[in-house]
């Protein structure tokens, strides 16, 4: 994708010294572009953990490129198990952190230490590379749910729910995949960005992207999604998700089981965007199995933005005493998702679907 004309992806190795891992800091966006050098393990691990980098394929990359720089420091079988460890313990809901460490650490096991640093680094690429071209899959199976739905005479609306766009992968997104592939093809499309409280992902990372891209997109708060259902305004739903069980079961950002319901009570599609590294093929119910992210208080009784003086600042918006809480992530079942958008094409959230789209974990 594109900033302002220039290519990006949202994480790469710098050019001028080949080792050295560049991001975009998404807690900066969409006020400024800062593209941050990470250049230790312990780096990568408060990216993540801190939400520089965030979205579940783009955590599992940066997760990969922490062991690269992990072995260019010390190649050990004691750093490997460390570097492992300690960037497993960032994020505990999204799978692709989990499957990514797992797959750097198969391939460099086996090695002697001095191939470890060059074969990570190779690997995280690989990793890289191979979530980009998944995702232009999904935008292409994901593309003619919106074709059907086009017309002459008005957009197709769409709503979706948090970033699940280029900054949440390394290129092209899950979610918003379809959507960039219809506007480039020529189909009126109109995009309900939900804010996304308490981060506001969809106010500052979604519109940012679709501004930057040129899709025309409106800005809603949360609550508003079900009334703009019942009202006719919304053709589809289209969201991303950070696990999905065996079953069908998907967990994503707060809210997005309330944007289900609402949806399975006005007839609206409700589809889920995922490449199958998000598959948990260890679990069925999402519920019980999949662990949800407490996250600071601070980040529901502050919020940060532009003054009207121009200075970016953060300030508290509930009172002094006021304690918060703070999930990250929500469980939708199964039963209220139309089906989901993956690489190999479109099935239903159900264990006999997946597994007959992904026969190889049968």
């Amino acid at each position: 994708m594109k900033i302002d004309g220039t290519p990006f992806r949202s994480i790469w190795v710098d050019e001028t010294d080949g080792w050295v891992v560049r991001i975009i800091d998404q807690t900066k966006l969409p006020w400024a572009v800062d593209l941050v050098r990470l250049t230790t393990m312990d780096e990568v691990a408060h990216a993540i953990k801190a939400m520089l980098v965030r979205g579940a394929p783009l955590i599992g990359a940066s997760a990969a490129y922490g062991v690269a720089l992990a072995m260019r420091a010390d190649p050990s079988d004691a750093n490997l198990s460390h570097a492992i460890t300690v960037l497993g313990a960032t994020r505990p809901t999204a799978i692709n952190l989990r499957w990514a460490l797992a797959r750097m650490e198969a391939a460099l096991r086996p090695l002697g230490g001095n191939a470890r640093a060059a074969a990570a680094y190779a690997q995280a690429a690989q990793i890289c590379d191979e979530d980009v071209a998944t995702n232009a899959a999904i935008g292409k199976h994901g593309m003619q749910l919106i074709a059907e739905r086009a017309r002459s005479n008005k957009p197709v609306n769409i709503l979706t729910h948090c970033n699940a766009g280029w900054l949440a992968t390394v290129d092209w997104g899950t979610a918003l995949a379809p959507i960039y592939m219809a506007h480039d093809a020529g189909i009126d499309v109109h995009v309900w960005v939900e804010e996304t409280r308490p981060r506001n992902q969809g106010a500052s990372l979604t519109a940012w992207e679709l501004g930057k891209h040129g899709v025309p997109h409106t800005v809603i708060a949360d609550n508003a999604g079900g009334h703009l259902m019942q009202r006719g305004d919304v053709d589809l739903v289209i969201v991303g998700t950070d696990r999905v069980t065996r079953t069908g079961d998907v967990a994503n950002k707060i809210g997005t089981y309330l944007k289900a319901l609402a949806a399975r009570d006005n007839g609206v599609p409700f589809w889920v965007a995922l490449p199958s590294s998000t598959i948990d093929w260890t679990i069925s119910d999402g519920l019980s199995d999949i662990p949800i992210e407490e996250r600071a208080q601070s980040e529901v009784t502050t919020i940060t933005g532009r003054a009207l003086d121009g200075a970016i600042a953060t300030i508290r918006i509930v009172p002094k005493d006021s304690p918060a809480a703070n999930p990250a992530f929500d469980v939708t079942p199964a039963r209220l998702v139309s089906g989901l958008i993956t690489e190999r094409g479109l099935c239903r959230a159900h264990a006999d679907a997946l597994h007959e789209i992904f026969k190889e974990t049968a």
